[in-house]
């Protein structure tokens, strides 16, 4: 995956829930998207470091370190990186206003595309009460999410084996689960009518691990997704239109198709799913 050329240029990117300092953080897959990508502007929407986790057990790798590297240097090349807290790095919280280095931390913003439309940029978590989440739901991040998403692993490594790319069987078992499809309808409204009521055109956020771009009542609604299981993106191109990146599978069939070693080919950059 590593290592292939093609590089995708972009206004905006925003990427959110990566959960470093778990398991279940495709650190790899999203290491090879910052590298294949540039930006203006990067937001972190939210649940980039899960604190939550590595409170109750440390867990770090050095790719998950190389993820935080990658971003400072997009910093420091003059990329405007702007960090948006969710509830598992609520921490950050503290320092709203503050730079960290050349990350500067925001609650909340508005963002202007190149069309001139107004976005609400929110990791979402707020809306859990506003929308009275099944109980169930509040167990994801704990051992039955877990669980789920080491099952996710282990299904994609026989998947790999037999040549098939990577499919997120966790987020299609939760989906598939009423109570799970009745949150997600109920979050989304809730962070459109947010939205509205800001005057906004639409709403960017993250926190439910479900990557989409919907029209609901006259607001754009837009998810990042995450890096757990869907392996996603939203991005804005040079004439402020979004799309979703799904890197995941995009890289997979870009290092199939990619020319033997030694060809002069030029290899195609990669994710360039329908902008809305």
């Amino acid at each position: 995956m590593h290592g292939l050329r093609g590089v995708s240029h972009y206004r905006t990117v925003w990427i959110s829930d990566t959960h470093l300092g778990t398991r279940g953080c495709k650190a790899d897959y999203l290491l090879d998207f910052l590298k294949h990508s540039t930006c203006e502007r990067l937001y972190l929407v939210g649940d980039i470091i899960d604190g939550w986790r590595l409170k109750r057990s440390w867990y770090w790798n050095a790719t998950q370190t190389e993820v935080l590297q990658e971003v400072l240097r997009k910093s420091r090349a003059g990329c405007s990186v702007i960090y948006v807290p969710g509830n598992h790095d609520e921490v950050l919280r503290d320092y709203l206003g503050l730079a960290l280095g050349d990350v500067v931390v925001q609650d909340e913003v508005i963002h202007e595309t190149a069309d001139g439309r107004r976005f609400l940029v929110l990791h979402g978590d707020r809306f859990d009460g506003v929308v009275r989440y099944a109980k169930w739901l509040a167990l994801l991040g704990d051992w039955a999410y877990n669980f789920l998403l080491w099952l996710n692993d282990k299904f994609n490594i026989v998947r790999r084996r037999v040549g098939l790319p990577y499919w997120s069987l966790s987020a299609f078992i939760k989906h598939k689960v009423k109570n799970a499809v009745e949150f997600i309808s109920c979050f989304e409204r809730a962070v459109a009518q947010e939205a509205r009521n800001r005057k906004a055109d639409g709403v960017i956020c993250g926190h439910i691990h479900h990557p989409e771009i919907r029209e609901i009542d006259g607001i754009l609604y837009c998810n990042d997704g995450d890096w757990v299981e869907s392996c996603t993106a939203l991005a804005e191109d040079w004439d402020g239109q979004l799309q979703i990146i799904h890197w995941a599978s995009a890289a997979e069939v870009a290092s199939k198709e990619a020319p033997p070693a030694g060809s002069s080919a030029e290899r195609p950059a990669r994710g360039a799913p329908a902008p809305v």
